[in-house]
């Protein structure tokens, strides 16, 4: 049975692991906690506290899919710039990531994407890869298998059209002159959510240069048996779409060029304005790619600054240990904030120097500058953090929740300091929240989904609602900081209880998926005042005991935002686990579900104190683009233990 840590403060020990082992290990802090599961959480947080930057901050890995990898050979094989030692290097990695049939994948695991396993084999034969050999010969079966060329999504197209092997003219049209429209008008560039509007803007510049560069061989190996065929529609607003494509694609043959210059203009200003201290657009990889095609495009030289930037930045977002690959982005921030979150509810001294230094980085790493979230919110004053290192115009909720939430659980000596932080971060996060009571990420009220039926968006998710998980993040931290009867945190509740799912849990935006949203939105309840025997509540508990594995764990394959089957199902992981625990724990359970998820836990660590975690548990686009975050593995074990053994 899940057993609780007595409350004693912990005697003021000098260093790391002295402090661990005072406050996790001594036998009268444990109590009724087994000796197993207590010497699990002692080594995982070791190891936690081992991976401390000294400036304060935690950062894992942020794995993704070899797109990353291949679009970044692309990228410098079009601005002039690609070396045999980088691409060799990248080359390893994406061949060492291939799978037994040729194919390549969006997350360990899953079937081969053709896409994906497009750009991956183009990526290898500017390597110099025969088409000849097994690996190649495998991957363009594969391709042909799944139809060629002829059935890649629209930014695959792109990247082909951009060298010659495919016809602008069978790329959807996305004008330049969109930029001149204003907020309030459908279609408008902020109808999009960020992380795709900073991609629409830069492509709608590319798209009206259209450039040619060849490569130094063909891909008429890769043309599938059926011919193309232009995207198809359903329904009046689909048909009307395609009818509006057509018309811009006429358009673009004879643009009015006063209007197509202006567009083009406020494009490259738009762009050049939003460009991060670290060379980076929005600290994401597809932004950054696009921004620096289009603004080359412009006339921007290497040598500009700009450009000069973007290039060092892709640098700094780079691990080459032999094989070399590319993060699609960087999550200090939130890296940061869970980890102080399971340090301290793990028992670590909450004025140890350590989490000290972590809150001095959090508070150093606040948003004082007007984003593009303004737009929704001109009147908000800003406050809120965001994700990276450096991305002032893209703050988000539920960073800024998380990281309310670590300050607050650390014994600072600057109070008032942190109470002038966690006062701007909560009001700006009030001020976040959506009519109808959730929260989105980055955006407020970004929820017009006619731009999800352009031809043009074949590919990730384009808009920002509500989430289940972002809500509850913020309810959570609402409630806990003292504003659980804030109107804002009532509607939050309202907004949960309503849009739980028929079988009891929750959907999951941003993590793999039902076992993520659950595991957010049930602590979220209890800690504003539903009871653990609320029938919403009950509900969430029966739908996760009816879903853990038989070896005790949990686990959710992505495919779930796909195919209902795999929902709640796959091999167990560390950090699914977790997020299990944490819901159960937050219920109230002492039940023998929440004993064999301890001891799977336990059973499963390594010995550097820390779990083995292949499967991707993050998510960036549900049903196309996943995240392994190499953190989760550990921080959330860490979390789920000590909350459990508490």
């Amino acid at each position: 049975m899940c057993a609780r840590l007595a409350n004693e403060q912990a005697p003021p020990l000098t260093g790391k692991a002295q402090a661990v082992q005072a406050t996790i290990s001594t036998t009268t802090r444990l109590a009724r906690a087994s000796a197993g599961p207590a010497e699990a959480l002692e080594r995982a947080c070791e190891r936690l506290l081992s991976l401390q930057h000294p400036d304060g901050w935690w950062k894992g890995e942020l794995q993704t899919n070899v797109t990353i990898d291949a679009e970044d050979l692309l990228l410098r094989e079009f601005l002039g710039i690609r070396d045999e030692g980088s691409t060799n290097r990248a080359a390893a990695w994406i061949r060492s990531e291939q799978n037994l049939d040729g194919s390549w994948s969006v997350f360990a695991g899953a079937e081969g994407d053709l896409s994906t396993t497009i750009e991956a084999y183009v990526a290898l034969r500017l390597a110099g890869d025969d088409p000849g050999v097994s690996h190649m010969s495998r991957a363009r079966t594969f391709i042909l298998g799944a139809g060629g060329l002829q059935r890649a999504r629209v930014f695959t197209h792109i990247w082909l059209a951009l060298f010659g092997a495919w016809p602008w003219e069978r790329v959807p049209v996305l004008p330049p002159e969109m930029m001149l429209l204003p907020p309030s008008v459908p279609l408008n560039v902020y109808d999009f959510a960020c992380w795709a509007r900073q991609t629409i803007v830069a492509l709608s510049v590319v798209l009206a240069y259209r450039p040619r560069r060849p490569l130094p061989f063909t891909l008429d190996e890769l043309h599938g048996p059926e011919p193309w065929s232009p995207p198809a529609a359903s329904g009046l607003t689909g048909h009307a779409l395609l009818a509006l494509d057509r018309a811009l694609a006429l358009y673009q043959r004879r643009p009015v060029r006063a209007v197509r210059d202006v567009a083009l203009a406020r494009a490259e200003q738009w762009i050049v304005e939003r460009q991060e201290a670290d060379g980076s657009w929005g600290g994401i990889q597809p932004p950054w790619v696009y921004s620096m095609i289009a603004l080359h495009l412009r006339g921007y030289p290497l040598e500009h600054p700009v450009m000069r930037r973007g290039l060092e930045g892709l640098d700094k977002f780079t691990i080459d240990d032999g094989r070399r690959r590319l993060e699609a982005c960087q999550s200090p921030v939130w890296d940061t904030a869970l980890a102080v979150l399971a340090l301290t509810q793990a028992g670590h001294p909450a004025n140890d120097p350590a989490l000290v230094r972590a809150a001095d980085w959090l508070l150093d790493q606040q948003v004082l500058a007007r984003g593009d979230w303004a737009v929704r919110r001109p009147k908000l004053a800003p406050g809120g953090w965001a994700f990276e290192f450096e991305n002032v115009n893209y703050p988000d909720v539920d960073d800024t929740a998380e990281v309310a939430l670590a300050l607050a659980a650390v014994d600072h000596p600057d109070v008032r300091r942190v109470e002038i932080a966690l006062e701007r971060g909560l009001r700006w996060m009030c001020g976040m929240q959506s009519r109808d009571g959730g929260w989105g990420a980055f955006d407020a009220d970004n929820c017009r989904g006619l731009v999800r039926d352009l031809p043009f968006c074949d590919f990730g998710e384009v808009i920002d609602p509500p989430s289940a998980d972002v809500t509850a993040h913020a309810v959570e931290t609402l409630s806990l900081l003292g504003r659980r009867e804030q109107r804002a945190t009532r509607r939050g509740v309202e907004w949960l209880l309503t849009h739980q799912e028929k079988d009891g849990s929750w959907f999951g935006r941003w993590g793999v998926n039902h076992i993520y949203g659950t595991g957010a939105v049930v602590p979220a309840l209890v800690g504003a005042g539903i009871g653990a025997h609320h029938l919403s509540v009950r509900r969430a508990v029966r739908w996760l005991e009816d879903h853990q594995n038989a070896d005790g764990g949990w686990g959710e394959d992505a495919r779930s935002y796909e195919d209902a089957a795999w929902i709640g199902r796959g091999p167990s992981t560390a950090s699914q686990t977790a997020w299990a625990l944490l819901a159960l724990d937050a219920a109230g359970e002492r039940s023998a579900a929440v004993d064999r998820a301890i001891e799977w836990l336990t059973s499963t660590q390594l010995p550097d104190g820390g779990w083995d975690e292949p499967q991707y548990t993050g998510t960036g686009f549900p049903g196309d683009f996943y995240i392994n975050y190499h953190l989760y593995r550990l921080v959330f074990p860490v979390m789920a233990l000590g909350r459990c053994l508490r």
